[in-house]
């Protein structure tokens, strides 16, 4: 289950993140975002990219590969501990230069550079998900944030066969 949030109960900030099986032992390498780039950085930095419920993460990784790729390669969830949630850095939509940034598309050079910056000098970022528009992702530098990050635990992901029902359906 999803840990509370801590006015209910809940203690720690946990962030997830969905990958294929054969990646999953390198969670926290930000290698794709290092040979690729991502939405809030540019092609070279160890960016590892999660989010802070279950639900988006999986929604994150089907937006790039459809429900069907979810179902027939094996994948693992992954749920992590940030052990200092004062060292995460609050994205507000408003504070976002560009508000088409947060809206599905690919990132432009400005948009990287802003993610780039904000992620030299924090930690941890958390920003509004764009393809959540309510929901939330958390990001981190792998070599600056090594420490300060501990895996909880590795499950197989099982996607719900509702969501890539046969076509005669």
């Amino acid at each position: 289950m999803t840990p509370l949030p801590a006015p209910l109960g809940g203690t720690a900030l946990v962030a997830w993140r969905l990958d294929e099986s054969r990646f999953a032992p390198a969670w926290d390498s930000g290698e794709g975002a290092r040979l690729y780039g991502g939405r809030w950085n540019s092609v070279g930095r160890r960016i590892v990219y999660c989010s802070v419920d279950p639900a988006t993460a999986i929604l994150e990784v089907a937006v790039h590969k459809g429900f069907r790729a979810l179902d027939a390669v094996p994948h693992v969830l992954t749920a992590v501990v940030i052990t200092d949630p004062s060292s995460v850095h609050v994205v507000q939509p408003a504070a976002v230069p560009d508000p088409t940034w947060l809206r599905p598309g690919f990132p432009s050079v400005g948009q990287q550079q802003f993610g780039d910056a904000l992620l030299s000098a924090n930690p941890f970022l958390l920003l509004p998900s764009a393809v959540s528009t309510h929901s939330w992702n958390l990001l981190f530098d792998a070599e600056i944030a090594a420490n300060l990050v501990s895996l909880q635990r590795q499950e197989r992901f099982v996607l719900d066969p509702r969501l890539h029902a046969r076509a005669s359906q």
